[in-house]
């Protein structure tokens, strides 16, 4: 397996620097962060123009057509991480994309292809995805020390807040400004900033035992499974993962539609309580970035978790919008702590030689399956109504936290100091 290391720079003088104050992690954080606002506007550009060149029906077709070779193709991308190095692979994943978003930006400005070539996007997104997401995981490892990797992953969770904040209005005015076209340049230029950014990041070696070559894909693909199945955190830490994705995600997403349509509180309403939430998960990368760490990483984590479900369930019950967002406000907090305290854990547990196939493992239980509770809680609440489905959402949650209570030791997990 090789390393990314960039030979001529020393790391030495990064491992005792806060990462808050690390030009080296910094760098990182605002090409992560251009990254992903040139994702969000690239999202409304691909919407609005599969809206305006097709019926519904296609449009829902080419905004999911990514969504198989990603789930697919994941496992295998944390292999190319892992073996590759994720600078190299995060380096080449944002400049493919950018010049697939920018290539079908000068289509539109040239032609009226129509959906073909939005498709063709989206298939190539979604088979980049599968590989940049599991690099993206493994590579803050590379850049900090492991006494930094609970504030970087602060960092990372306000670079996200900050990317769909911002990326939205931006898409906006884009379409509004130039069309679809304007959109998925302003969406390829803002992923560009990304690639010098990545380039100017420096990267630590491994130790030398953790780079030796490696046998075959399927080997190595095999290796990191038993890896995950054997590590005394990391089995039981996926476990936790899943069950919270699937018992978070339904309720959150279409559930509150549903629910913000029953209650009567209209379009308004719900951004109100989709505010309270990002606010509150805000509040919580907020507070791992500054601390960089929290003692007892296990119990809070699982404790968080409990405490959330318990919230997630109350949301169908509350009588008006503002104690909806208030709900909502606490659900951010403490989903968006137990969310960051995961992943934190993921990344100090994890050996930085096997880290992009863990993570290609949880990206895969986030984006591949979680999403299917989707459809099926849409469908539930048709047939029996809110309140049991986000009841039943919130056993799911917490069943979670219980899992981390009973395994004993993630319940004593810490993050290194």
């Amino acid at each position: 397996m090789t390393s990314t290391a960039t030979a001529a720079t020393p790391t030495a003088g990064v491992v005792d620097t806060p990462a808050h104050r690390d030009g080296n992690v910094l760098r990182w954080l605002a090409a992560y962060t251009a990254s992903m606002t040139g994702d969000s506007v690239y999202y409304i550009a691909l919407s609005w123009a599969a809206v305006q060149s097709g019926t519904p029906a296609q449009a829902g077709i080419v905004m999911s057509v990514s969504a198989l070779p990603r789930a697919v193709l994941m496992l295998g991308g944390g292999v190319i991480a892992d073996r590759l190095g994720p600078r190299r692979v995060v380096i080449g994943s944002d400049a493919v994309r950018c010049a697939a978003v920018l290539a079908v930006a000068a289509l539109l400005f040239l032609t009226s292809p129509g959906l073909w070539p939005l498709a063709l996007l989206g298939l190539v997104f979604g088979t980049v995805d599968a590989v940049f997401m599991p690099a993206v995981g493994a590579l803050p490892a590379r850049v900090t020390s492991r006494g930094q990797l609970a504030r970087v992953q602060g960092m990372r969770g306000l670079g996200i807040r900050f990317a769909s904040v911002v990326g939205g209005p931006l898409g906006g005015l884009a379409v509004a400004a130039g069309g679809a076209k304007a959109a998925f340049t302003l969406a390829g230029l803002l992923i560009a900033i990304s690639v010098p950014l990545l380039v100017a990041v420096r990267t630590r070696e491994l130790p030398a035992d953790d780079t030796k070559a490696a046998g075959t894909a399927w080997h190595d693909l095999r290796a990191g499974l038993q890896y995950i199945r054997r590590h005394r955190v990391l089995a039981p830490l996926m476990l936790v993962i899943a069950l919270g994705d699937l018992g978070f995600v339904g309720p959150l997403n279409v559930g509150l539609t549903l629910l913000a349509d029953e209650r009567g509180w209209g379009a308004s309403g719900m951004g109100w309580v989709l505010g309270g939430f990002g606010t509150g998960a805000g509040v919580a990368s907020l507070l791992l970035a500054v601390r960089g760490r929290v003692p007892h990483a296990g119990h809070v984590m699982a404790y968080a978790c409990l405490c959330g479900a318990v919230a997630i369930g109350a949301l169908a019950f509350v009588p008006g919008i503002v104690a909806a967002a208030g709900v909502a406000l606490l659900i951010g907090l403490l989903a968006g702590l137990s969310g960051a305290l995961c992943g934190a854990l993921l990344q100090t547990q994890a050996d930085p030689a096997c880290l992009g196939r863990v993570t290609a493992v949880s990206s895969l239980v986030s984006l591949g399956f979680a999403p299917l509770s989707m459809p099926l809680s849409a469908a539930a609440i048709g047939a029996f109504g809110t309140g049991p489905v986000f009841v039943t959402s919130a056993a799911v949650c917490g069943l979670g936290g219980v899992v981390a209570l009973c395994a004993p030791n993630l319940r004593r997990a810490e993050l290194p100091a």
